[in-house]
């Protein structure tokens, strides 16, 4: 074997205390290498390392060794020759690496007259090959719009087309599908997986997710804590781990299924032919139209059921939900344990939220970052038992925290300081804290490791069993909903294309929609 395109030994990254712990790893010219590991293990910082990327107090010792030049320690002006031309790297987060205020096609042509030396015009005509290359439709107008007016998995292709403008041959690919749905994901992995091989790139392909890294790379190394716990074929690593966090890791994914509510449980919630529409301008002088949302939704749910929502994004989902609970105007007839929630005053509406609460997709969104977690927990206790004292809300807080198993001590941090894991967790205790009889769960643990996730879906069990809870479980992650619900709604453009018993939904889809979801994350 010749010398590796990237050798990366003794690595060590400080903040004050010390992150990356003596990482080694090597990249072979056109080889796809996978990191693997939770949240703060160090898979990015060791990128950001090798490539002279560290934030602001950042200092990294060891050595990094690209096509035999040693990195560390160079000058930028020689990191800048190999950044965006040799190595390039497409972040996690398309919307916040791309530049809101220039157009798609203004981005990849700077990168392009940079690193490439080519002309305006020039790089005018390549942008549009990339976009096309990339799979953008209509490349030559669309390469004039901003990143908002762009979906996300079409921002994801458009970092990709400027990863890949000058030809690298080593692209680090940081979590590149984490908030994308499982569709939009399978094309995305395609596609990287087609142009590595086209363009006989070397990949670095980071993720917390152990099923796309054994699809992508042919090695894998394992990272725990800024230290390399395991290495070797991806195959053998998965198939035969000998690190116990490497088991733990393959433990995570979600499995099993849930029990069954009891026989004859009554009806807690039912909704009939729901459906929300939005009014969109459509010109200075025309009419707005109307954006049919939801369309004609109905179902029932008895009390301790499960029923999860799956399907892409602006599929829907998340406006039922906010629907469900009367936070979006919808037509339809809607009813929580025999009352007609829309004929029902705003008063006795109020009163009665306390039994439906909704918990978010992103905790720290929805968290506010100026109050105590105690507070944030206790919050719903000032709008529906406003006689409780300071004292009785703060012990209420406490073991509301405690059930969810968070340190009641915790509750006088701010959810800044706490992990990602913990403030899902405070989440929950905000909604269990006025003991409520349905929780609407969207997306709860979609930006979450898989070990992480673990613990927060056994928790949701755990707390459906203590307290008789019924559950609205909205996902595009479909283990999730394999393992969590008894029924399930496929919606699609705002429609239900098919429904029915989790068994039957995964095991004899009728939809075409719903089997490809199903093969899209390798699930059939």
């Amino acid at each position: 074997m010749g010398e590796p395109l990237l050798a990366i030994t003794g690595l060590r990254v400080s903040y004050g205390a010390e992150i990356l712990r003596g990482v080694d790893l090597e990249v072979a010219r056109g080889e796809v290498v996978g990191l693997v590991g939770e949240s703060g293990s160090g898979k990015t910082q060791s990128m950001l390392a090798a490539l002279g990327l560290l934030g602001p107090g950042g200092s990294a010792s060891g050595s990094v060794r690209y096509a035999g030049q040693e990195l560390l320690g160079a000058g930028e002006a020689a990191l800048n020759r190999l950044r965006g031309s040799k190595i390039a790297m497409i972040f996690q987060e398309p919307m916040t690496s791309l530049d809101p205020l220039h157009s798609v096609g203004a981005q990849i042509g700077q990168v392009l007259r940079r690193h490439g030396g080519l002309a305006r015009r020039a790089a005018r005509r390549r942008g549009v090959e990339l976009l096309d290359l990339v799979g953008i439709d209509d490349a030559a107008r669309r390469q004039d719009a901003y990143p908002h007016q762009f979906s996300g998995g079409q921002r994801q292709r458009v970092m990709i087309a400027m990863a890949i403008a000058n030809n690298p041959e080593l692209i680090v690919a940081d979590e590149p599908t984490t908030a994308l749905d499982v569709t939009v994901q399978t094309q995305i992995l395609d596609l990287l997986a087609s142009l590595q091989a086209r363009l006989g790139m070397a990949m670095v392909f980071i993720s917390h997710d152990l099923r796309l890294v054994r699809r992508m790379a042919s090695r894998v190394y394992v990272l725990r804590q800024g230290e390399v716990v395991e290495c070797g074929a991806t195959g053998e690593v998965l198939a035969r781990p000998r690190s116990p966090y490497t088991q733990a890791l393959i433990d995570a994914e979600p499995a099993g299924s849930k029990a069954p509510p009891p026989d004859g449980a009554p009806t807690l919630y039912e909704a009939k032919d729901v459906s929300v529409s939005f009014a969109v301008p459509s010109g200075l002088f025309s009419a707005p139209a109307q954006l049919r949302a939801v369309r004609g939704v109905s179902f029932s749910l008895r009390g301790g059921q499960t029923l999860g929502v799956v399907g892409e994004s602006g599929s829907g989902k998340s406006t039922l939900a906010r629907a469900l609970l009367r936070l979006t105007p919808c037509s339809g007839d809607l009813a929580f344990a025999g009352q007609d929630l829309q004929a029902m005053a705003p008063r006795a509406l109020r009163a009665l939220r306390r039994d439906m609460q909704l918990i978010f997709q992103d905790p720290f969104g929805s968290l506010s970052p100026r109050m105590s977690v105690g507070a944030i927990v206790a919050e719903g206790l000032l709008a529906h038992e406003p006689a409780l004292g300071a004292s009785d809300r703060d012990a209420r807080a406490a073991g509301a925290m405690a059930a969810v198993g968070l340190d009641p001590a915790q509750r006088r941090r701010t959810p800044g300081e706490l992990s990602g894991g913990q403030r899902q967790r405070v989440a929950i205790a905000r909604a269990l804290i006025l003991r409520p009889r349905l929780l609407i769960l969207d997306e709860p643990t979609s930006a979450l490791d898989r070990t992480v996730q673990k613990d927060v879906l056994a928790l949701l069990a755990a707390l459906q069993l203590e307290h008789g809870l019924t559950y609205i479980l909205i996902s595009h992650d479909l283990s999730v909903i394999r393992a969590m619900a008894d029924e399930v709604l496929v919606m699609r453009a705002g429609e239900i294309v098919e429904r029915g018993a989790r068994g039957k939904i995964f095991e004899a889809p009728e939809a075409d929609y719903t089997r490809r979801l199903i093969a899209a994350a390798e699930l059939a």
